[in-house]
């Protein structure tokens, strides 16, 4: 979630839906991301719309789920009969953990309740390795969360400390053994790369430690410096370095060689996993353009081409709600052609890559110079022209492989 919000459209008090933007529900897979919107500390490098204690009321938490369960019962009444069961549900934010198992579990039954998870739902949750036990586990997992994700982002000392990092290394491997005691059968650990001072040593010590748990799915994300940041402070007063794009480059060339040895397949540009079973099928929604609802304050939603984001402060959310108003801030419209740049956008970052039909006939002429400068290869395919999937150089250049192909 961007620090500040698009420009946009008001979103009427009931949350109603032009009539188009409905016409596909009932066909297109339907996830829920909930936000909460509560972090312990305050990561450095972390622009998310998150608020520690000190920032918000005592009863925060407990408006926060009663807020969270009137936007449900707001999407049911938006969405109506149309809508299918749920693929995919992923609690995010800011630390789900925080807040009482109960509290995350008792949403998922009320998405339950009001729309129905399918048989394979995939229903994830983020956790903060200092927030797991097994108490909180065995709750998770009774209360209907298949898959955790844990936010490791490094093994060496002195990266988490210029990260802002609350956990000790080792914690986040330590709670991977605790989840495959506690029965999780799916579980992903996040990683961070091109941490100020963090050196190549440094980044593969961290790959290692992670692929010592065997994860079934791994993130590595490139640092990226937030304006308004702590971190971004930091860096603008010469205290620590930018990070460099070279850099960055080498450590995820290191990333993709250690991965693909140790049994894992990328497929999307920062996400590898064992196996297609792995993959992030809620994350995938997003590349695809699927339909999705976020609960909570500053979630943004998609439904049909409409795209609209929630008021940023807990208190502000949870007061529209209490008026039986929509918490919508503001949304936006996209027409045919921007929908289409955006499916560009997207797909060509997944490894099951973008239909050739998908681009202009200018844009086609172009294809043929990135094939033969090795960013892109056409795999055939049932569509007509076949399928672009980025090569390893062409992921590391994916922005500018975009800006080079688009009309």
């Amino acid at each position: 979630m961007p620090s500040i919000p698009p420009a946009g459209e008001p979103v009427p008090p009931d949350g109603s839906l032009p009539g188009p933007a409905l016409d596909g529900l009932a066909t297109t897979p339907l996830g829920f991301y909930l936000h909460v919107p509560f972090c312990a500390v305050r990561c450095g490098y972390c622009d998310f719309n998150t608020y520690s204690p000190d920032q918000v009321d005592e009863d925060a938490v407990s408006v926060w789920a009663r807020s969270a369960h009137a936007e449900i019962d707001l999407a049911a009444r938006v969405l109506g009969d149309r809508a299918p069961r749920l693929s995919t549900v992923f609690v995010g934010g800011g630390t789900p953990t925080m807040v009482p198992p109960a509290l995350l579990t008792g949403l998922i039954e009320h998405l339950r309740d009001r729309f129905g998870l399918l048989p394979d739902a995939e229903v994830t949750t983020e956790a903060n390795p200092e927030t797991i036990t097994p108490t909180v586990l065995d709750a998770l997992l009774e209360g209907g969360i298949t898959r955790l994700s844990l936010g490791m982002q490094s093994s060496v000392p002195h990266v988490l400390r210029v990260l802002d990092r609350v956990h000790t290394p080792g914690r986040a491997l330590e709670a991977v053994r605790l989840a495959r005691t506690a029965g999780f059968a799916d579980i992903s650990l996040d990683l961070i790369y091109g941490t100020p001072g963090e050196s190549l040593d440094d980044w593969r010590a961290s790959l290692d430690a992670a692929l010592g748990e065997a994860p079934d799915h791994l993130s590595a994300y490139a640092l990226i410096v937030e304006d308004g940041t702590a971190l971004a402070t930091r860096i603008r007063r010469g205290v620590l370095a930018a990070p460099d794009d070279d850099d960055l480059a080498d450590k995820y060339l290191v990333a993709e060689d250690m991965l693909i040895g140790a049994g894992y397949s990328w497929y999307e540009v920062s996400n590898w996993s064992r196996g297609a079973s792995h993959r992030s099928r809620h994350n995938l929604a997003y590349w695809r353009s699927h339909h999705w609802w976020g609960v909570g304050p500053g979630a943004h939603s998609h439904v049909g081409g409409v795209r609209w984001w929630n008021v940023r402060h807990p208190r502000r959310y949870g007061a529209l709600l209490a008026e039986g108003r929509s918490p919508g801030e503001g949304r936006e419209t996209l027409d045919a052609d921007q929908r289409r740049v955006e499916r560009v956008l997207l797909e060509l970052r997944i490894a099951d890559g973008l239909p050739v039909g998908v681009l202009t006939d200018t844009e086609r002429g172009r294809v043929p110079a990135l094939v033969a400068d090795g960013l892109l290869v056409v795999h055939p395919d049932a569509a007509p022209g076949g399928r672009l999937v980025l090569t390893l150089r062409g992921r590391l250049l994916a922005d500018a492989v975009v800006r080079g192909l688009l009309d």
